[in-house]
């Protein structure tokens, strides 16, 4: 709520403010610099999943009791019989950098609503951001007091991939502004892109499942999903090749219409990081999953989610922005160096 309402609230302050304001005097945001932001809160989402991993593999998910203190009347950790030093601090490692992800995701907020012109879709993208870290945060207090029930961690795990996909998102959208889009591929280009992106949700679901059913809870004495881990494991393998099968016919499609390529390269990328995860993967559960195994295949994970958001921002195009790389230089009345407004009505473009 917080988050929204700083949206809503710094928005409206923006959209009323006078040549003479406070507001109307601060520069626009570099666009390199916007970019850069956006990219490190990308990073910060992939990261906090797989350091989310490290504390599961090492059993330190009760290494704090409680959320959002650590201990009951402290916010860090208090040394007892019950848990191990080493868990306490993992754990609570875990959640500061929990606070360099809010602070990577306020960053980018601030870069976008202080970039002129105004770009209601890339603000809209960098609300969703701290929105979804807050969200995350509760989903992790829920986790913790439910004593890291298995679904609670399920959920904990999508939501991060929802993020990643959203993150990258907003990194395109720092290169593009609100004017027309352009399709890159024909409507069934896009709906087999579309029909890929939910199988390859049923893949990340099927995985927390074997997760949830696997040795890895975060504290030895979690409960488990009572569920075969070989059928889960065999319901995973299937939605892997399932996904292999739709980026087969993403890539001929591609090649018959013609696609850009750009386009084509993203979805190589796509290609060779799913067959790098699968093989991670294979061998994670040949060796019984290792814990170094498990990070990497979670760190695996984001970067697949990332990739395919990639080719699915791939498949439309926007107008480059004012004054970024491949725009049409700086808006009119604006200083090249700054983008601060020059013209006497202060007004900005929509």
């Amino acid at each position: 709520m917080a988050a929204a309402f700083f949206c809503t609230a710094s928005s409206t302050l923006r959209s009323v403010a006078t040549p003479t304001g406070l507001l109307a005097r601060v520069p626009s945001t570099p666009p390199l610099l916007l970019r850069r932001l956006a990219i490190a809160n990308l990073i910060a989402q992939i990261g906090i999943g797989v350091t989310g991993s490290v504390v599961r593999v090492t059993g330190s998910g009760l290494g704090c009791s409680t959320w959002p203190q650590c201990e009951p009347g402290s916010m860090v950790p208090v040394s007892h019989a019950e848990i191990a030093p080493l868990h306490m601090w993992i754990e609570f490692s875990n959640r500061l950098l929990g606070v360099l992800v809010v602070l990577t995701a306020g960053a980018t907020l601030l870069g976008a609503l202080f970039t002129r012109p105004r770009r209601r879709r890339l603000i809209a993208l960098a609300c969703a951001m701290p929105l979804g870290v807050v969200a995350q945060a509760v989903i992790g207090g829920i986790t913790v007091l439910a004593g890291l029930a298995w679904w609670t961690v399920m959920l904990h795990f999508l939501a991060s991939m929802v993020l990643v996909w959203f993150a990258v998102l907003l990194v395109t959208a720092t290169t593009e502004d609100d004017g027309p889009v352009t399709r890159t591929v024909p409507p069934a280009g896009r709906g087999l892109i579309l029909f890929s992106t939910a199988v390859l949700a049923v893949l990340l679901v099927a995985g927390t499942l074997v997760t949830g059913a696997g040795p890895h809870g975060g504290d030895p004495d979690t409960p488990r999903l009572d569920a075969d881990i070989p059928a889960l494991t065999q319901l995973h393998v299937d939605s892997l090749f399932l996904y292999l099968g739709t980026l087969a016919g993403t890539g001929f499609l591609f090649h018959a219409v013609g696609a850009p390529a750009g386009l084509r390269r993203r979805y190589w990328t796509l290609v060779a990081v799913v067959l790098a995860q699968g093989l991670v993967g294979g061998v994670q559960y040949a060796l019984g999953v290792p814990e170094l195994l498990v990070s990497l295949h979670v760190l695996g994970a984001g970067l697949v989610t990332a990739a395919a958001a990639w080719v699915w921002a791939g498949t439309a195009s926007r107008p480059a922005p004012a004054g970024a790389p491949g725009g049409p230089g700086p808006a009119p009345g604006a200083d090249a160096d700054t983008g601060r407004s020059l013209a006497g009505s202060g007004a900005e473009r929509p």
